[in-house]
């Protein structure tokens, strides 16, 4: 959730740190604050609300120059977002200085502990008990290192942390167990952060710090050991995109230029992963041998937010395909609730970050109990990568909009190939299989021609700004694109809507339906169209405002709707890719003509790194 961000070197460090937070903001944007040393003195400043809040309240330059500084961005977990509440927190002396990302489970004991020791709290947040422990551990015969090694023995749930000290002026320690931490090497300087974008425009160059590792940066180098003191060797990662990634461009938003990226990002999604002269896919990432796919007889997908909707796509084409029975499971309620795993059954947990806190303990969970569990996500280095026994990448490149928008329709890319490969495995014949990857292949093309109606969906956008519920209808395949455009509209416009099966809305929503009301149902030609047809002539008699995404050349539905948004024919099971698109678009004109912020809606922050 919050951004965290450290640097050592020979320049002066505030303006790189504020700039790297600002790439971080995404994560956390209650507050913010920086700890640096100047003249081998610790000092702190800290803001509520934006970091350009932050940078009007610094003092003069002079007060804020030195060589080595972190900084964080907050989502709040403990306490309100304010001043006391922001990060970087201090122990009693004003000497250490600490940010955090993550949840001290066991804060109230040892809070209570540390009291009784005489130490003054001043905030409402768990984080502040690391800053006095560090403070109980230092003594006159140990280091700081030595008493964060002791802080971190006492110290139960997740954090990524990074210290700063003016009793070690020239020193950085970064501390990792279960929320990210990346260290960036370039020359003569060193980075840390808990994302790639902050630092990408320094240095291409990082290590993956993993749980219960620890990282002593100096001038001269780094060491990192694991919690038992035993030094760790790494290799260097080298970061294969560049800038332009997290750039807005012409963009007014990352959100829409994310939304202008899909056609590229789906491509990315299965180029080289196709075989048409056979049509299936190739997903050597899986890491598992043919004769042990076959024998494959349940898959659940366990997943959270957008991602638990691709999951949902992903079961209707999967089954379709492979004839292979799907669970889809919220990760959040999967490890809780005990999940029956049989023998035979593959796992999937899919994340765009690969660091959801509860998808990550769902993945645990499931090979605690013997499952072969493999991920789908879109960073590499990330937990579930590396935990994982095996999965793939989505190749979506860099996502700062907080709402998501390339990486689900490149989890649902995912979905069709692994579909198509199972299902070749089993009863989908090459000719099927065959048009399903051709298909797959014009899908990019039929994308740009949506992107083209955006001017005409942002028109569409005005006549609903300023409703205050919307219904979203789908059946099938296209019951979950429903439920994705529900999500987009209210994260980000406030506007409270539900998605649900079309046929369902006769046992309670349509009661809700009247003038006022607009309805946005996914009716394409598919195997239920008249079945939804039927539906929509039930909301149209309510004088509900009706907007239908429909298949190019159906006359029919525009009688009834008051707008019609038009999407290319293709298969059934692809439908999905094209026909988010449009309401993708449609939830971010809504929130653009609102005059909110889209990029950064209020309490969201784009990486769950907490539970």
């Amino acid at each position: 959730m919050c951004g965290i961000v450290g640097y050592i070197g020979q320049r002066n460090a505030l303006p790189i740190v504020i700039e790297a937070l600002k790439r971080l903001e995404y994560r956390g944007y209650d507050s913010s604050g920086i700890a640096l040393i100047n003249d081998n003195k610790l000092a702190v400043y800290k803001k509520q609300g934006k970091i350009v809040e932050l940078e009007r309240s610094l003092p003069e330059p002079s007060k804020c120059e030195g060589n080595i500084a972190i900084a964080h961005t907050r989502w709040a977990t403990h306490g309100e977002p304010n001043e006391i509440n922001a990060h970087p927190h201090t122990d009693c002396t004003g000497r250490i200085s600490i940010v955090h990302n993550g949840i001290i489970e066991n804060y109230k004991p040892l809070r209570e502990q540390l009291i009784k020791l005489g130490h003054k709290f001043v905030s409402q947040t768990d984080t502040e008990v690391i800053v006095h422990l560090i403070e109980q551990f230092m003594t006159s015969e140990s280091c700081l290192e030595d008493a964060v090694y002791e802080t971190t023995k006492r110290l139960e749930g997740t954090y990524g942390l990074v210290v700063l000290s003016d009793h070690d002026p020239n020193k950085l320690i970064a501390v990792r167990k279960g929320s990210p931490l990346i260290i960036g090497i370039a020359d003569n300087e060193y980075f840390i952060a808990s994302d790639v974008s902050a630092i990408i425009i320094h240095t291409k160059r990082v290590i993956y710090m993993q749980d219960n590792e620890i990282c002593v940066l100096t001038h001269e180098g780094f060491e990192i050991t694991n919690i038992d003191r035993a030094k760790v060797k790494h290799e260097i990662s080298v970061v294969d995109w560049d800038i332009s990634a997290i750039e807005k461009g012409d963009f007014k938003h990352f959100m829409l230029k994310e939304i202008f990226e899909q056609p590229v990002t789906i491509n990315n999604a299965y180029r080289g992963r196709i075989d048409e002269q056979m049509g299936t896919a190739r997903l050597g990432g899986l890491n598992l041998p043919l004769k042990e796919l076959r024998r494959v007889k349940k898959v659940h997908l366990v997943a959270c937010g957008t991602s638990f909707h691709s999951a949902m796509i992903g079961k209707y084409i999967i089954e379709d395909l492979s004839r292979i029975p799907v669970n889809v499971e919220y990760a959040s309620e999967y490890r809780y609730r005990n999940p029956i795993i049989p023998e035979d059954t593959l796992v999937f947990v899919i994340s765009q970050s690969g660091e959801t806190a509860d998808t990550l303990a769902a993945m645990r969970e499931a090979k605690a109990k013997g499952a072969t569990v493999l991920g789908i996500t879109n960073v590499v280095g990330s937990s579930i990568a590396r935990e994982t026994d095996g999965g793939t990448y989505i190749h979506a490149g860099s996502e700062i909009g907080v709402a998501s928008t390339k990486a689900f329709t490149s989890q649902v890319t995912i979905m069709v190939l692994l579909a198509v490969f199972l299902g070749r495995m089993r009863s989908l014949s090459p000719v099927d299989g065959m048009e399903y990857i051709r298909e797959l292949d014009k899908i990019p093309g039929k994308v740009e021609r949506i992107l083209a109606q955006n001017e005409a969906i942002r028109e569409i956008a005005k006549s609903i700004k300023d409703s205050t519920n919307a219904l979203y209808l789908g059946r099938g395949v296209n019951f979950p694109v429903a439920l994705e455009g529900a999500l987009k509209l209210k994260e980000i416009s406030y506007i409270h809507a539900e998605g649900y099966p079309a046929a369902e809305m006769k046992h309670g929503p349509i009661a809700l339906i009247d003038e006022n009301m607009p309805v946005v149902a996914v009716a394409p030609r598919d195997p239920l169209y008249e079945k939804v047809y039927s539906n929509l002539q039930e909301v149209r008699a309510r004088k509900a405002r009706l907007i239908t995404i429909a298949t190019e050349g159906d006359t029919q539905l525009e009688q009834i709707s008051e707008h019609t948004i038009y999407i290319p024919d293709t298969l059934s099971n692809l439908q999905p890719l094209l026909a988010v698109i449009p309401l993708q678009l449609l939830a971010y004109h809504v929130a653009d003509l609102r005059g909110f912020d889209v990029d950064q809606p209020r309490n969201l922050a784009k990486s769950v790194t907490v539970e």
